[in-house]
């Protein structure tokens, strides 16, 4: 069992930064990859990052190459998603969860509660 908590989150300016948060607890967190999803009112839920137990491989939506950064620290238990460069279209409420290192969400079978993003034009 993995229990998975998501402080961070909250309202930024357009072009302007966050970092999410990820807290784990359970055996399994530091042999397992951890993703990072979100989803928009009314729309499914979608890949936005990932990376594998040892932090060495990382996977990315084409829509935040470049300006989101995944990274965990397992001494900590701990995953982040460093957000730069923000977007209105990044506004959604963000999950972190562990599986596989995959983009679907069938992939993991563990998930935090969610943390609304709102970015600002």
């Amino acid at each position: 069992q993995v229990q998975l908590v998501e402080p961070g989150g909250g309202l930024v300016q357009a072009g302007g930064s966050l970092r999410l948060s990820c807290a784990a607890s359970g055996r399994t967190f530091s042999s397992s990859a951890v993703g990072w999803f979100r989803q928009a009112p009314g729309k499914e839920r979608k890949f936005v990052a990932a990376i594998d137990w040892s932090g060495s491989t990382s996977l990315y939506d084409d829509s935040v190459k470049g300006r989101f950064t995944i990274s965990r620290d397992n001494a900590k238990s701990m995953v982040y998603l460093q957000m730069n460069d923000l977007k209105p279209e990044d506004t959604a409420v963000y999950y972190c969860a562990v599986g596989l290192l995959r983009t679907t969400t069938a992939a993991y079978d563990y998930w935090g509660q969610g943390t609304q993003v709102t970015v600002s034009s």
